[in-house]
């Protein structure tokens, strides 16, 4: 068993910020010209803040940064900060209840003033305002205080002992931002506040100088970057929107682009497109899992707007016989040789990786219609009328709304899925939205995931580092997106059990690695066998870059863009 002590070391493992990636190309900044990324899903906002989806927050990293991230291997990287902070070294207090962060000395934001720690306290109180609906809010799950003892000094305590204090400031879900831009934008301000959430003033290689949502953001070199000869780009052209299929084109097949983001394609179109000569598909398997969420409230449309997804229970989807038997109706094995190839896998865990958080439980491979059909049956759903369709007990037809994001891939799994739930004795209505309207973050409209006006939706998301601690944390009863929080929060489907909340909160005072791991996987486990979602395949990060781009690394525990200070121009 490892003490508590081995632990803040084991997960502290520090790499040097200063990547090698770029060092044998030094040289004045921007002496490389443009780079040109292409992210199908289009940026709507510049902070993630105020948006969970990956798009935006992976966009936002080019400009605000966090005060460590995760290298490729799912090390702790120290960023802003000096290095990381662990009980070994006088970091972290003996009774685990503190962290103390220093910042590197001469940090500046892009408009040419000093980084301090009242930026980073405010970033805190900006995310915790109760009217703010802060996206990230379990990033800082047990915080009580960040207090500024310096102006490089940072002591963010804890409501108790917190063994894995490396959720806030910590990854591209959680940077800094500037106090005395943002300090007219707090609470029920936030999401009004334009100009800062599409310009914001940042530490990081890149700044802001035209952003049109859903479209296209033009950046040019920071020029008050810490490292003079970095980024070795004078401008990026991010462009958003298309599908995946043109974005690979752009990169291996016209090199029209230099990197592509995402490409949730079938294996046999990406091996056609690399064969254009043009760039090579990068990959590798993290936590990503693709799954489809289950609504724990009422979608219905009768009800007024702030009572759909909100009122519960669902009609029928609460039920284990209804949500076992449409698991049960899912061929998951077709859906990644169909999907993904050898970049998926079939997977029943909301957390697939690292392995040690996983059940490993596979048990929902088992595709048996037969089997799902008379599970319904024995608890009273019957097509009393013969028109192909189950009612509930109390008579309601079983209709579902199913949604995701307009992609390809997903539209062939929606066809799959609805022929099969038909099959079982389910009318399916599918749905599939724009990615950059479905993953934005307005609270106006209708249509985003985090709203859920459907019954069921479709979609994939990870988390940043090895550690999931922060992310079972989005099943807790308070994080359901509700008007009140502006429709942000993690818990999408709205789960909600007493249960995983005294659960979770153990998991928060665990300091020994194996009871932590068995926490984990009981949390994991508890959210799928109790209604959250259906877990479908654990999937590789799939990116391109064109042969003359150099430095990237693909990262699956951080932003994809963690490193672009470091990409450069190579001769083909």
């Amino acid at each position: 068993m490892k003490t508590k002590h081995a632990l803040m070391g084991a997960v502290a493992t520090v790499a040097l910020a200063t990547s090698a990636f770029g060092a044998a190309h030094e040289g004045e900044r921007g002496r490389d010209g443009e780079v040109r990324i292409l992210y199908w899903q289009a940026p709507s906002i510049m902070t993630p803040y105020l948006s969970g989806g990956t798009k935006d927050i992976e966009a936002a990293s080019l400009v605000i940064e966090p005060l460590a991230r995760y290298d490729t291997e799912g090390n702790l990287t120290p960023w802003l900060a000096t290095e990381i902070p662990t009980v070994a070294n006088g970091g972290v207090s003996e009774d685990l209840t503190q962290i103390t962060w220093k910042l590197q000395e001469g940090l500046l934001w892009s408009d040419g003033t000093p980084v301090t720690s009242e930026d980073v306290k405010f970033t805190w109180e900006y995310c915790t305002n109760p009217d703010g609906g802060c996206a990230q809010l379990t990033k800082f799950g047990g915080v009580t205080a960040v207090d500024t003892p310096d102006e490089l000094t940072v002591v963010v305590t804890f409501d108790g002992p917190t063994p894995f204090p490396y959720g806030p400031f910590v990854g591209g879900q959680s940077p800094i931002i500037q106090k005395a831009q943002f300090a007219d934008c707090v609470g029920a301000q936030a999401s009004s506040c334009t100009e800062e959430n599409f310009n914001p003033i940042g530490t990081g290689p890149f700044v802001v100088t035209d952003f049109r949502p859903n479209d296209v953001i033009t950046l040019e070199a920071n020029p008050n970057y810490r490292d003079p000869s970095k980024p070795a780009f004078q401008t990026v052209t991010f462009k958003g929107g298309g599908d995946a299929a043109a974005a690979g084109r752009a990169v291996m097949e016209t090199g029209e682009y230099d990197y592509a983001w995402n490409l949730q394609l079938a294996p046999d179109v990406i091996a056609q497109m690399q064969s254009g000569g043009m760039g090579v598909p990068v990959a590798g398997f993290g936590p990503l899992m693709e799954r489809i969420m289950l609504n724990n409230t009422n979608p219905d449309p009768s009800l007024g707007p702030d009572e759909r997804s909100v009122i519960r229970p669902h009609p029928f989807l609460g039920d284990p016989a209804v949500y076992k038997a449409l698991s049960m109706a899912i061929d998951r094995e077709l859906l990644v040789e169909v999907g993904y190839g050898e970049a998926g896998r079939v997977t029943c865990d909301w957390v697939p990786a690292p392995a040690v958080y996983a059940t490993g439980d596979l048990s929902c491979a088992n595709f048996d219609m037969e089997a799902a059909k008379a599970m319904l049956e024995e608890a009273g759903y019957v097509d009393s009328d013969g028109d192909g369709v189950r009612e509930t007990p109390d008579g309601m037809p079983m209709s579902i709304l199913y949604q995701t994001s307009t992609n390809a891939v997903r539209q062939d799994f929606q066809a799959l899925i609805k022929q099969w739930w038909n099959e079982l004795g389910l009318e399916v209505e599918l749905r599939n939205i724009d990615s950059s309207v479905f993953f934005g973050g307005d609270p106006g409209s209708p249509d985003t995931f985090q709203k859920f006006y459907a019954d069921v939706e479709m979609y994939a998301n990870t988390f940043d580092g090895t550690d999931p601690q922060a992310y079972l944390g989005n099943g807790l009863c308070d994080k359901a997106p509700r008007p009140a929080t502006q429709w942000q929060g993690e818990n999408i489907s709205r789960f909600c059990s007493e249960e995983f909340d005294a659960l979770h909160a153990e998991l928060t005072k665990t300091a020994d690695i194996d009871e932590r791991a068995r926490i984990a996987k009981e949390l994991n486990a508890m959210a799928v066998n109790e209604g959250s979602m259906i877990p479908l395949v654990h999937r590789g990060r799939l990116s391109a870059h064109s042969n003359s781009l150099g430095g990237v690394a693909l990262n699956v525990w951080d932003s994809e863009l963690w490193n672009v200070a470091d990409w450069h121009r190579i001769a083909e």
